[in-house]
């Protein structure tokens, strides 16, 4: 995350300040859990069309996250916006104020809209009305110091302290703010500065939690509740031992059907769920030098298959090397899979090879930003090879067809709702994961991640 540059401390420490005035634990909770609400286009072009395109961004930042900085400073993993996604609504302060966050596992930091003057450009939302937690109204609003030692771990940057030069001589009775963040997207952005605050839980009380405060945003209609491997990420914070949930089917509507994202902060057992199958949870390698790595899922991919025959990938592209480089993400703000050129070919030669009833329609994949696309006009069923991921363990993901076509236009065609860019060879492993697991594969999945225990199980299911 990047720390903002002093003009934006100045700034939002004088906007900030102006606006605040100063039972029996669960162990296990239940939040519900729905498709993000927005405005999307009724045309099914433009729909595909920006959710390639937005799911090509969040990859492309993901894998070169400090590319997209004007300042030599680093970022966070880009989160979802718009259609595509999926919400949880979380109350903070006292008394609560319940605001609804994009769910993400694929960044380490949970921020909010925050007080009357929050400003969002290039967002559209719905309802219209962005929600915002008000400081004002909240008995618990604290805004995090510049020497406490969370400053250090939300910026990713234990030097960040050396910022604070209004604390020299005085550390005790020093008021300067953690420096305000400043958190860039592939699309947008949104800054702001760091407050603890009182996170409710179903009635169970967390103080302290440490929460982005955002003054501004840029393509960003929701706060983002990250639930990746970060310091500050909420499981974190919260010491989850394990969280699981069950994504809805996405047909791309807004809908009121909500599924349960389970938090367990109690478990030490090491008996595996019923029904599951499990894979190890790794790490990348350079964690230690490439920290904005750190907060992703990495799960050990063995081999795809295509119409049950192996498509011929290097191992190198399945599991992250000695490098960094490589690797599969399990990532819910990811809307459609997401494969470096050289697995994404071989994939879709596969599927092509295997097609014999339907003919490719180039047209509609100009439009789309798909491919392949193939006519099933005339045709009463369709049917098509399985793709089939399968993980170290014996844990499978086996995708129903409509995991990975979607039908465009009057039940005209279909097509591959995965994405690629155009790099070839060692640009394609060039930093981060090379294949990103998104949540319209996933859907109608139970998945836990069981973080004590470092594995990854799921199962197929119809959630709701």
């Amino acid at each position: 995350m990047a720390a903002a540059p002093s003009s934006y401390l100045c700034f939002l420490s004088l906007l900030l300040l102006s606006l605040l005035i100063p039972s029996s634990p669960t162990t296990t909770l239940t939040l519900p859990l729905s498709h993000f609400k927005t405005d999307p286009s009724p045309d099914p072009y433009q729909k595909l069309t920006y959710l390639a395109s937005i799911s090509l961004a969040r990859a492309h930042h993901i894998k070169h996250p400090q590319k997209a900085l004007a300042t030599a400073t680093t970022t966070t993993p880009l989160s979802s916006h718009s259609y595509g996604g999926y919400s949880v609504s979380l109350s903070f302060g006292t008394p609560p104020q319940t605001i609804p966050f994009v769910f993400d596992t694929g960044s380490g930091f949970v921020w909010f809209p925050c007080t009357r003057r929050y400003v969002c450009r290039n967002c559209t939302s719905s309802p219209p009305v962005i929600q915002s937690f008000i400081p004002k109204l909240s008995s618990s609003a604290k805004i995090l110091g510049c020497l406490s030692p969370k400053c250090g771990l939300i910026h990713n940057n234990p030097d960040v302290h050396s910022r604070c030069k209004d604390c020299q001589g005085a550390a005790k009775d020093c008021k300067q703010i953690c420096p305000p963040y400043l958190i860039l997207y592939g699309s947008g952005s949104t800054g702001g500065v760091t407050l603890v605050e009182t996170l409710d839980l179903s009635g169970q009380k967390v103080p302290n939690f440490v929460v982005g405060c955002s003054l501004f945003s840029s393509h960003q209609p929701a706060g983002i509740a990250g639930f990746g491997r970060g310091p500050s990420s909420l499981p974190t914070q919260l010491g989850l031992k394990r969280f699981s949930y069950c994504l809805l089917s996405r047909n791309f509507d807004d809908t009121s059907t909500t599924t349960p994202l389970v938090l367990d902060m109690a478990s030490d057992s090491t008996h595996k769920t019923p029904n599951l199958t499990y894979t190890p949870l790794i790490k990348n390698p350079l964690i230690p030098t490439e920290s904005q790595f750190s907060v992703y899922y990495y799960v050990n991919l063995k081999k795809i298959t295509v119409g049950g025959e192996k498509v011929k990938i290097p191992s190198s592209y399945l599991s992250p090397g000695k490098d960094g480089s490589g690797g599969t993400i399990v990532d819910s703000g990811t809307t459609f899979t997401y494969m470096a050129y050289n697995v994404f070919v071989p994939v879709m030669t596969s599927l092509i090879n295997q097609v014999k009833d339907y003919k490719r329609v180039e047209s509609v994949e100009s439009q789309t930003g798909l491919r392949p696309c193939f006519n099933i006009s005339g045709h009463k069923t369709v049917s098509l090879p399985e793709i089939r991921f399968h993980f170290k363990g014996g844990a499978k993901v086996a995708l129903p067809l409509a995991n990975y076509f979607s039908i465009v236009g009057d039940a005209e065609a279909v097509c591959l709702t995965m994405v690629t860019e155009g790099e070839v060879g060692p640009a394609a492993l060039s930093g981060g994961p090379t294949i990103i697991l998104g949540n319209f594969q996933l859907q109608n999945y139970f998945m836990e991640f069981d973080l004590r225990n470092e594995r990854f199980g799921l199962r197929q299911q119809i959630c709701k």
